[in-house]
């Protein structure tokens, strides 16, 4: 027997020994159909986080798509009213906006779906530590949707996806143009600001955490359920590989979750590997009574090592831009304390060490910088916001620079006049920015994406409009071009890995700190 154990690859070991976990807790195997309708995915289109889904046409010509996502097919053929507590191991399939290709996601999982009590999301939370326990060193981090509700209730209706994202993205920049919008008082100004950088170590962040939200009764009730949970978990005898923590910026769909939020990190993978909570929302959209809760563990990374250097140093990797805005960024940090001055030689090294403050810099392409810290390469890296935009990386917008201030704004010739009997056509850098800002306001339009000399497009016929950051308006100007909308402010923005941030807070904050005193 131990033979064929040792045949088997390592998350193969690892499914079974939850398979077996799971079962000890009664939970019951189950196994899904490989399709769904894709209508039931277009519905809920939110709850998959936007993903991209493989659809095909079925011989009876329903459409038909590939699973994206397993709990809510779970959801779906639960019949209302019955109770289930199930496990599954399952492959699903996601949209990798990177490769811009279809990734099969090696998962396990589990739910419970019934009239959910207390127990249920003790029991829950113990078997997403058992089962990070398994894969690595990590961490299980905390939120809940009344603390998250709780705090958009303060602002209008039409701002609250922006609070949202500004919790996610750790920006208290973001908050305080949403809080001096809504005219909120200093004092809770100031608070907000606070609490959306607050994470940590439960115990110590929830003490602050508890000050800050004293004025919002549904946020309060939110945390005292996490405490509860917390002080519960600190009874039980579950491995010290796994630290808890609390952390707002984990936002799962309001129109779905209810209350327990919890993701989880090993520091063998760059991103998060579990995702969990309590989703009664999504039941009930569903025709459901019942509520439900659970998680779903990537098992990809699992028996996945870390390089070796970064076993065995402890260098915060910053990414910049090259250029100018790279030497200022870098000065910024001389200014601040942060890095030594003179590490970067006039040679053709590719990584700059700091040698004095553990610090390795490395400069890249500025379309680039979001895709080394999205995927663990680099900790920290400053990118413009318009890149952000763009290309949506699932990254920690921290901080706002200041620097290399500008505006993406649609530009034409001094005498275009539109027709609105065709569609638009529009040559830009910015395909997505563009897409969707002609989304919003209902405009059909003919794409043309280019990579440089946008400015040339209208002048020679190519296009009607164009899109495109505007810092000065010289060049417009100097061409007969005109900004005619503008679509957002763009500035440089210090960027951090969700991972790194879990694993290396400490570092990372002592060197975000410093800087912001300088700007």
């Amino acid at each position: 027997m131990e033979e064929l154990w040792q045949v088997l690859r390592p998350d193969e070991q690892i499914e079974l020994q939850l398979r077996k976990l799971y079962t000890q807790h009664d939970f019951q195997p189950y196994h899904l159909n490989n399709f769904e309708e894709y209508s039931m995915y277009q519905q809920n289109y939110n709850f998959l986080r936007n993903s991209s889904i493989i659809t095909f046409t079925g011989n009876d010509g329903r459409t038909m798509a590939l699973k994206p996502d397993v709990t809510l097919s779970i959801a779906k053929n639960t019949p209302s009213g019955e109770a289930r507590k199930v496990y599954y191991v399952e492959d699903v399939y996601r949209h990798d906006r990177q490769a811009g290709e279809y990734q099969k996601i090696y998962q396990i999982g589990l739910e419970i779906i019934d009239e959910i009590t207390w127990k249920d999301q003790l029991e829950v939370l113990k078997l997403a530590w058992k089962s990070l326990a398994q894969v690595g060193e990590g961490t299980l981090d905390l939120s809940h949707m009344g603390i998250l509700t709780g705090i958009c209730d303060r602002f209008p209706e039409e701002d609250r996806p922006k609070v949202l994202d500004c919790l996610r993205d750790k920006s208290s920049h973001g908050i305080d143009e949403l809080t001096n919008k809504a005219g909120l008082s200093e004092e809770e100004k100031l608070n907000l600001a606070k609490l959306v950088r607050l994470s940590g170590d439960f115990e110590t962040k929830y003490q602050r955490a508890k000050v800050l939200l004293a004025a919002y009764p549904k946020a309060q009730a939110g945390l005292e359920e996490l405490k509860e949970l917390y002080e519960a978990l600190q009874q039980e005898e579950l491995s010290d590989k796994i630290r808890l923590r609390l952390d707002f910026s984990i936002i799962n769909d309001a129109d779905y979750y209810s209350g327990l939020l919890f993701q989880g990190f090993i520091k063998e993978a760059r991103e998060t590997i579990l995702y969990g909570g309590r989703y009664d929302r999504l039941m009930h959209r569903q025709g459901k009574s019942q509520g439900a809760i659970g998680f779903g563990m990537k098992l990809n990374h699992v028996g996945q090592k870390l390089p070796a250097d970064t076993q065995t140093s402890k260098y915060l990797n910053i990414a910049l831009p090259k250029g100018r805005m790279g030497d200022a960024v870098y000065q910024l940090f001389t200014q601040a304390g942060v890095a030594s001055e003179d590490v970067f030689e006039d040679n053709r090294k590719l990584i700059f060490c700091d040698e004095e403050n553990k610090l390795r810099f490395f400069l890249v392409k500025p379309s680039d910088v979001a895709i080394y810290v999205e995927h663990g390469a680099a900790d920290i890296g400053v990118v413009g916001k318009d890149i952000l935009l763009e290309t949506k990386a699932a990254v920690i917008e921290f901080l706002d620079l200041h620097m290399g201030e500008c505006r993406l704004a649609v530009a034409a010739h001094n005498e275009f006049q539109e027709d609105f009997s065709r569609p638009l056509r529009v040559s830009t850098k910015y395909p997505q920015i563009t897409r969707e800002y002609y989304e919003s306001i209902g405009r059909s339009v003919e794409l043309i994406h280019l990579h440089g000399s946008i400015e040339l497009a209208p002048l020679l016929g190519l296009s009607d409009v164009i899109v495109d950051i505007v810092e000065t308006g010289t060049t417009l100007k100097e061409n007969d071009l005109t900004v005619i909308q503008e679509i957002a402010p763009s500035s440089a923005r210090l960027i951090i890995n969700h991972a790194s941030w879990r694993f290396k807070q400490e570092r990372i904050q002592k060197v975000i700190e410093k800087v912001r005193q300088q700007l």
